[in-house]
């Protein structure tokens, strides 16, 4: 068993500030609700797949293998834009895994006991939401999304409480890391500019090592970060993807999507999409996701003024600068991937008008985000609702005559569509039906089959339900699960 593992734990190397030494409280009766094999094997865990039963123990806490330091971690958070002292209230990080490959990964519990940051939380977690955040993030990664991956759920033989008992589960959570804006907001709030400093060399040095060989190392780590950023909004934006919840907390440094809380993929086409139940003010809504991420990127940067320059003026001045160039980064990512959607392999400012008059006329039309997009890759656009507008014919003889100024091919172009366009989605209908048959029934078929189908995003799938959107979602919500 302690021959798969192979930790190598440099986050015990920060000053002690960032995080307390916490060991996972036993449960009672680990038992396994889905191990996630193809993940183990792209990390070289393979193996703990033949040995299930201590895996099982491992995953739920009981067993510490060999090389683990458990640790929860401390940091802050912008929460709905109310600043906030966090940390893992119900996580505990077993330690750092090196691959095969040599890549560096965190291996995290999440809901595996009480640490010194719960505060009035119980620490732990209901098996709905640890599906729920594997199912969804399985999907992100299949749809070439940075993401943190789910490699196993253990249900605890206990039950948690949230307005009614729950089945307890611990998920075992894999990510580049945890360190997130509000890490560095922590350290900022801590007011010791060489704890600051410590943790901004040590995220240089694991996820921005190019940043070191810069004038300013700190500088650059803002712009790399903002880069990060902007790309991963963009790619939420194309699939219709709602996070939910965009404290700071749940912005990581190495621009990944983390914490699956209250997120879902949109259907019918509006900017103002919201489903979070505690979002009542739509900051979080679909549409306003990039200026979000902006807001929160200044938030990163107040932190990083102390190393920016000795002179505040400057350093305010120096952080300013590129990220005022943040919407016109953003623009340009944003118009790559849904250019990319359109078949147009390069494209320029003009598309812009394209793109916004098509998802105007699916804003009137109310037609289905995925499905739209998707007949227009698979010559299917004639059963989509977006067809009967008045200006859809217009439209699709302006659209043809772009794609027709291009060298590549008509074959080339409608393969790049299908591979940016997926026939399915995780439909929000779907994962709360799966979900509720293993929270109630302990039948995992539905979640199986569903997690399958959304693992070949961009395959049609031979049951057409998994890609047809549900006859209504009016008053759909989503929660956070604590």
């Amino acid at each position: 068993m302690s021959s798969a593992w192979n930790f190598n734990n440099s986050y015990l190397d920060l000053p002690k500030i960032f995080y307390v030494q916490q060991a996972p409280t036993p449960v009672k009766q680990a038992k396994m609700v889905l191990f996630n094999t193809r993940l183990a094997e792209q990390l070289g865990l393979q193996s703990l797949a033949e040995q299930l039963a201590d895996t099982t123990q491992t995953l739920a806490g009981n067993i510490l293998p060999v090389g683990a330091c458990p640790i929860a971690q401390a940091y802050a958070g912008h929460q709905f834009g109310h600043f906030t002292m966090l940390g893992d209230g119900r996580a505990i990080l077993l330690g750092e895994h090196i691959t095969p490959a040599q890549m560096r990964v965190d291996i995290q519990l999440k809901g595996a006991g009480l640490t010194a940051f719960s505060r009035s939380g119980d620490g732990r977690a209901a098996l709905a939401p640890m599906l729920r955040e594997l199912i969804i993030s399985e999907a992100m990664a299949a749809l070439d999304i940075p993401t943190t991956r789910g490699l196993a759920v253990v249900a605890t033989g206990e039950a948690v409480y949230r307005t009614e008992p729950l089945k307890g589960a611990i998920l075992t959570r894999i990510a580049s890391s945890h360190i997130r804006v509000g890490t560095f907001e922590y350290a900022l709030m801590r007011n010791q500019k060489e704890d600051l400093q410590a943790l901004a060399d040590y995220t240089i040095q694991r996820h921005y090592p190019e940043a070191a060989q810069q004038e300013n190392p700190y500088l650059a780590l803002l712009i790399s970060v903002m880069h990060k950023q902007a790309d991963l909004i963009a790619r939420w934006m194309s699939v219709g993807f709602i996070h939910g919840v965009m404290n700071t907390d749940n912005m990581s440094i190495a621009g990944e999507t983390i914490d699956y809380g209250p997120c879902a993929f949109m259907n019918r086409y509006d900017p103002d999409t919201v489903f979070s139940s505690i979002d009542t003010r739509g900051r979080y809504a679909y549409a306003q996701q990039p200026k979000i991420a902006q807001w929160n990127l200044l938030r990163f940067a107040e932190t990083l003024l102390p190393l920016l320059d000795d002179d505040q003026q400057q350093a305010i001045a120096m952080a300013v600068e590129p990220l005022e160039k943040f919407p016109e980064i953003y623009e340009a990512a944003w118009l790559t991937r849904f250019a990319h959607k359109l078949g147009i392999q390069q494209p320029v400012a003009e598309d812009l008008s394209l793109i916004h008059q098509l998802l105007d006329m699916m804003y009137v039309t109310q037609a289905d985000f995925t499905n739209s997009f998707r007949a227009l890759a698979d010559n299917s656009i004639h059963q989509q609702a977006v067809f009967q507008h008045k200006e859809f014919e217009p439209w699709f003889a302006r659209w043809e005559q772009r794609l027709r100024q291009q060298s590549i091919t008509q074959a080339q172009i409608q393969q790049m569509m299908l591979q940016m366009n997926p026939a399915v989605i995780p439909r929000n209908h779907l994962v709360e039906e799966a979900l509720a048959a293993a929270q109630d029934h302990d039948d995992m078929h539905a979640f199986e089959a569903l997690l399958e189908v959304v693992r070949a995003p961009f395959t049609a799938p031979s049951n057409p339900k998994y890609s047809q959107p549900p006859s209504s979602e009016a008053g759909y919500r989503t929660f956070c699960g604590t």
